[in-house]
């Protein structure tokens, strides 16, 4: 029977939602400047006279940012709080982006596509750590899953904004220096955030802890009040030792396998879409079109997440999707609706898989080490999604467009296999029993 606490078992709020809507706007970022680039390489390449491995590389390098920054932030946020840096992470968007409209050459557009990837990185573990804080156990899911879906209205919005410039002169650079609007915006609505109660309780300083409770929950509310959690002083290295080694085993190689087609789709989405035989505009359109089912992928998975539980959720979103994109490979002359219906499927199907790449991460780890974990998850998953990246241009000159929707579709399948054996069930569970090697839990052992 699950014990009721008056925090984890709180109605939703007014300041969860604004939580929700300010965490997510990282993610708003991350779909937009991965998939921004991929309209504008269609002026950058032969303005700059790129070869297919640049354009990977240039594809690849917010990705490769992403995998520095996310684990720095991650244990940053661990040591000096999640408000904070909540605040300030996402300063050097604006900046870098802006950096983008005046480069040259090839060299310092990879430069700065890098830092802008450290600084969404970095805003992964401190804004779901925060949330996921802060979240009533029966909206936790839901909430960390509409974080993610925010990834494919960032998107969306990027191949609409990008078709309307590419037909400038040097869109591109407008293009690229746009993502600075939606990043002030974001940075200016966190302002005044307060920091997360268990972080402060777990330093000590209950005082603090007491105050931010009772501005958020009521004036009766109190540490007191809160779920028993984990009491040791972990460290990052308790991430490889026991149950918490093969919790992170798990998240990296689900979120690896889920990300991997998923981003390399993005990065080239226009290009894959063209090869198959949607062209121009129609490509871009397309692609807009692919993420807004994406888009109602992740909401289909936020309906379910709570119903059916995390574990059936994330089987059938893995081997459905692997299905689809198989599908993609071996019907590559098919005609152009039927590969966009294939594409589409694939997009709502998957959305499982997306939403839980920030629930499994934060609730499987104790409050000393969430944000290091997160951090960690993400940046390993990310050397996956960067090489992918790079070797689709590739992938696309050397073996087809066929071959490559395969390969998509055997990763999809590796990550169903690796559910089936590790994936735990965390549906009502507080986070201390989520967190805790011996709760219901159950990660394979």
């Amino acid at each position: 029977m699950t014990t009721a606490h008056p925090l984890d078992d709180a109605p939703l709020s007014r300041f969860h939602k604004k939580l929700a809507l300010y965490a997510s706007g990282g993610p708003f970022l991350d779909g937009y400047v991965l998939s921004i680039i991929g309209v504008a390489l269609v002026q950058i390449s032969p303005a700059f006279n790129m070869s297919s491995a640049q354009e990977g590389l240039v594809g690849a390098s917010a990705l490769i940012g992403i995998f520095l920054g996310a684990f720095l932030g991650g244990w940053l946020t661990d040591i000096f709080g999640r408000q904070v840096l909540f605040t300030i992470d996402l300063a050097a968007i604006i900046v870098c982006s802006i950096a983008q409209f005046f480069v040259g050459d090839v060299f310092w557009l990879i430069i700065l596509r890098l830092l802008i990837g450290m600084a969404v990185g970095a805003d992964y573990p401190i804004a779901t750590s925060l949330l996921a804080e802060f979240s009533p156990r029966r909206w936790r899911g839901p909430l960390l899953g509409a974080f993610v879906a925010m990834w494919f209205v960032g998107a969306a919005a990027a191949y609409i904004v990008g078709e309307v410039l590419l037909h400038f002169d040097n869109g591109w650079r407008w293009m690229l220096a746009s993502a600075a609007v939606p990043a002030l915006l974001i940075v200016l609505a966190r302002l005044g955030t307060p920091e997360s109660p268990r972080w402060l309780l777990k330093k000590g300083r209950v005082d603090e802890a007491n105050e931010v409770l009772q501005k958020v929950f009521g004036p009766n509310a109190s540490v007191d009040d809160m779920p028993e959690e984990v009491h040791e002083n972990l460290r990052v290295s308790a991430l490889v030792k026991a149950g918490y080694g093969k919790r992170m085993a798990f998240i990296t190689i689900f979120w690896t396998c889920s990300i991997v087609p998923l981003f390399a789709v993005y990065a080239f989405g226009p290009k894959i879409l063209g090869a198959l035989g949607l062209t121009g505009a129609l490509a871009n359109y397309g692609s807009a079109f692919i993420t807004v089912m994406f888009l109602l992928g992740c909401i289909a998975g936020l309906f379910l997440v709570d119903r059916i539980g995390r574990r059936p959720l994330i089987i059938h979103s893995f081997v459905w999707g692997g299905a689809a994109l198989l599908l993609l490979g071996i019907f590559t002359n098919a005609s152009a609706w039927v590969v966009l219906g294939l594409f589409a499927a694939y997009a709502v199907v998957i959305g499982g898989t997306q939403i839980l790449q920030w629930i499994y991460p934060n609730e499987l780890f104790p409050t000393e080490i969430r944000g290091s974990a997160v951090g960690l998850a993400s940046s390993l998953s990310r050397i996956g999604a960067a090489v992918g990246t790079y070797l689709v241009p590739i992938s696309l000159s050397h073996i087809g467009t066929g071959a490559t929707m395969i390969v998509g579709a055997v990763i999809t399948f590796i990550g169903a296999v690796v559910s089936v054996m590790w994936a735990p069930e965390t549906r009502g569970l507080t986070l201390g029993e989520c967190a805790a090697i011996s709760s219901r839990s159950k990660v394979s052992a």
